[in-house]
């Protein structure tokens, strides 16, 4: 679909929301949200479309040893049929039975991502059911309007047309979606029954979600459903896209967890491809966005990759430069976005989303790149460290500190810079986490290095030696 603020095309049959707009506070107080993913790890691997073993065994080998907090895994929901992404985003029933694993799977990728130190989010479909009839992917018999005992027309919103008008905040909220059958989340038994769903998913050891199209929601109904939970303290972060001039805006939703901060990565892209790295010297709230404690942020989703409104692995290094700054820098909590390469924009996952091995069969696995994986464990060490020792030549190489636990460099220019950078680093040696090779700090803070062009640097206390 193309709306107003959503560059990306969906057929028929998408999903997933789009935009807001003014800001207002509409609804009654909610349970306090999380100021970001709870714990000292913030960085999600989102796996997009990979199924629940391939996820277990990526927490096992990968996200655990990096330092990874959470994995967000896509909708477990029954949906309907098809080759395509977005069948997970058109749910038929909660019964987890999609076609990236049964309930047995999700459970015991669950259970092995905790073993591993990784928690879970789930994407959650709770807007909307499916555009049209059919069998689902686990069996059940469904219609546009009706799905056997779950949801019947009567729990669907009166209008039955498409949204198409963004500064129009009933059409936003009442109306289909991309054509997709809209839930009225206004009626206590939809709420319920959507509590219900999510409580059984935290009922197999979810640790949180990401509510799909929420700004389509209003936000009373979401702080209603999120009081009807077992803990309405779950972690959520919600997708409610900034649109300039629009209907509903991203801040309504604070109340009720985390927002997507769509701007970061849209003015990300602009900067890395046609701007100057020095502009991002004050990078988040400097920018107007949304309060860093409350933004979830990324480099791109399989949206927004799909729609060319952000940076994507087909971007190289501008790509890989931008999440390295990403994780080095202290705003919002980062979703680092892993999925596979694409000519097709609607193509559904490689091999049905078993992931044989990272970086065969399309399988982009960016969480898994060392320049990215390795930033992991610098953002936990320099978690609550502010920037320190900012510097720029007024073009694409800034540097900075993350107070005495961190440093990190990056050239975006096209020749080579050779300096002495200025740190808070206690004196000694440390391995650079980008390239694996040897820098030495001296009693000053100081040291001297060279970086080839599209290139970084970062080092931090937590690496002082270099691998074999």
């Amino acid at each position: 679909m193309k709306g107003p603020t959503r560059t990306a095309r969906r057929s028929v049959a998408v999903t997933l929301a789009l935009a807001a707009g003014v800001l207002g506070s509409l609804f009654a107080p909610a349970p306090e949200a999380e100021a970001s993913p709870p714990g000292g790890k913030d960085v999600t691997a989102v796996l997009f479309e990979w199924r629940f073993h391939s996820v277990a065994k990526a927490c096992q080998t990968q996200l655990g040893p990096a330092g990874y907090g959470f994995v967000q895994v896509s909708p477990p929901q029954e949906h309907i049929q098809g080759g395509q992404w977005w069948t997970s985003y058109q749910p038929v029933s909660y019964r987890i039975a999609g076609r990236l694993g049964d309930r047995a799977a999700f459970k015991s990728m669950v259970d092995t991502c905790h073993a591993a130190g990784v928690k879970v989010v789930a994407d959650a479909v709770i807007n909307h059911m499916s555009a049209g009839s059919g069998t689902g992917t686990g069996g059940s018999a469904y219609t546009k309007y009706d799905y056997p005992g779950t949801y019947s027309g009567a729990d669907m919103d009166d209008c039955r047309s498409q949204v198409n008008d963004y500064g129009n905040r009933g059409n936003v909220q009442n109306c289909e979606l991309v054509g997709l059958a809209d839930l009225d989340t206004g009626e206590e038994y939809v709420r319920g029954r959507i509590a219900a769903y999510l409580d059984d998913l935290r009922s197999l050891g979810v640790d949180g979600f990401r509510v799909d199209a929420a700004k389509h929601m209003p936000a009373a109904d979401l702080a209603a459903i999120k009081a009807r939970l077992k803990d309405p303290g779950a972690y959520w972060k919600q997708e409610a896209i900034h649109g300039g001039g629009e209907a509903v805006s991203p801040d309504e939703y604070l109340g009720t967890g985390d927002v997507q901060e769509f701007r970061y990565a849209r003015d990300l892209k602009r900067v890395f491809t046609a701007e100057k790295l020095a502009y991002l010297k004050n990078y988040g709230e400097g920018w107007g966005y949304l309060p860093s404690g409350k933004s979830a942020v990324f480099v791109d989703n399989h949206d927004t990759e799909r729609g060319g409104d952000t940076l994507s692995y087909k971007d190289g290094a501008n790509y890989t430069l931008a999440n390295v700054f990403m994780l080095a820098w202290p705003y919002g909590a980062p979703d680092v976005h892993s999925g596979y390469e694409f000519t097709d924009r609607d193509a559904g996952p490689p091999n049905g989303g078993t992931v044989k091995a990272c970086y065969a069969d399309g399988w982009k696995c960016q969480h898994a790149w060392r320049e990215i994986s390795g930033m992991v464990a610098l953002r936990n060490t320099a978690r609550g460290q502010a920037v320190t020792h900012w510097w720029d030549n007024g073009g694409n190489q800034i540097a900075f500190g993350r107070g005495d636990k961190a440093y990190v460099a990056i050239n975006h220019e096209g020749s080579a810079l050779t300096r002495t950078f200025q740190t808070s680093l206690p004196a000694g040696g440390y391995c650079d986490v980008q390239s694996g090779r040897r820098v030495t700090v001296d009693s000053a803070g100081r040291f001297t290095a060279t970086l080839g062009h599209n290139t970084a640097l970062a080092l931090h206390v937590g690496a002082r030696t270099c691998k074999a």
